[in-house]
């Protein structure tokens, strides 16, 4: 039988009494054009399009940390509650500070 640990608390969890939830992240490198570079027949999509087929034919050993990363974690009921009510480690209760963009 496969045993499960909840990748926040380190608790076992048991898949015949209780629910073991799966969270998936992708972190990237934003790929947004410098502000100062402005070129009217540059296609940004079409360039974005072809930086993103070139990496599905890389391995990601070749792609480093600080460009992309899939990251997995098993969590228990309780650590679910937590993550979904501040998946980012910040208070909910926390006001939202947005740039000025």
């Amino acid at each position: 039988m496969i045993h499960y640990t909840c990748d926040h608390c380190k608790r076992p969890i048991d898949p015949r009494n209780e629910v073991r939830y799966i969270v998936k992240m992708e972190v990237y490198a934003s790929l947004d054009p410098a502000e100062d570079v402005i070129d009217g027949d540059r296609d940004e999509l079409l360039e974005i399009q072809e930086i993103l087929e070139r990496l599905d034919d890389v391995d990601d050993d070749q792609i480093g940390d600080d460009v992309y990363q899939q990251l997995r974690y098993d969590l228990c009921s309780e650590c679910r509650k937590k993550f979904v009510s501040a998946p980012l480690g910040t208070s909910s209760a926390k006001q939202f500070d947005f740039s000025n963009n």
